[in-house]
């Protein structure tokens, strides 16, 4: 019995995608910094969680979710990988995210004209992608088997997939979790979801 015990616990030593839920500080599957110290500090093992879907759910648009993530794309563009933007509500503005130090010559737009029949399939294929780093989509709401398939499929590449929602689909299988709120001179996260920690931090940040 000894022995199968030891065996056990050599395998959830070994495997990072194993939490064990009174243990959070042994979470240490990969991550990138988010660029935000009170964001990272509240965020298991320190950033956004690699290979795996970020849920962000926001009121309204344009209060400042795109500043949220600017540090994330200038260091996944800055490591030459692909930042694709897909069925975002508005037009990216290019000469903003140049001044903000994001390299557009790796970013990617992509529109999709029937959302409720292609979007789906579309962000599967480009999560899959050996050349994509980061894929920010506006899909709103998403049906449970479809949040599934792009799960596997950033884990397969370890690309990351944040995802803008309503908040109406309730469950997701997103890795992390969160919502947007306006504060004084910034946004206010709450964590509703992390997985290999624990939720319900509240984090402002002065964007």
């Amino acid at each position: 019995m000894a022995g199968k015990t030891e065996t056990l616990t050599g395998l959830l030593d070994r495997d990072p995608r194993i939490w064990r839920g009174r243990r959070p500080g042994t979470w240490r599957a990969p991550v990138i910094p988010s660029g935000h110290a009170a964001l990272d500090a509240v965020l298991p093992a320190g950033g956004w969680p690699a290979g795996a879907l970020t849920e962000i759910i926001t009121p309204a648009q344009g209060i400042g979710e795109l500043r949220l993530l600017l540090p994330l794309m200038r260091r996944i563009a800055g490591d030459g990988r692909r930042l694709v933007w897909v069925a975002p509500p508005f037009e990216p503005y290019a000469p903003a995210l140049v001044q903000a130090g994001v390299e557009i010559g790796r970013m990617l737009v992509v529109a999709v004209a029937d959302r409720r029949r292609d979007l789906g399939w579309t962000l599967e294929l480009l999560l899959r992608h050996p050349e994509t780093g980061l894929v920010l989509a506006w899909p709103w709401t998403l049906p449970p088997s479809v949040w599934r398939r792009l799960q596997l499929a950033a884990a397969e590449s370890g690309a990351l997939g944040m995802l803008f929602t309503d908040g109406a689909a309730g469950g997701t299988t997103a890795a992390l979790r969160l919502s947007l709120g306006v504060c004084e001179g910034g946004l206010e996260l709450r964590i509703l979801k992390a997985r290999g920690g624990f939720c319900g931090a509240r984090v402002p940040l002065m964007l």
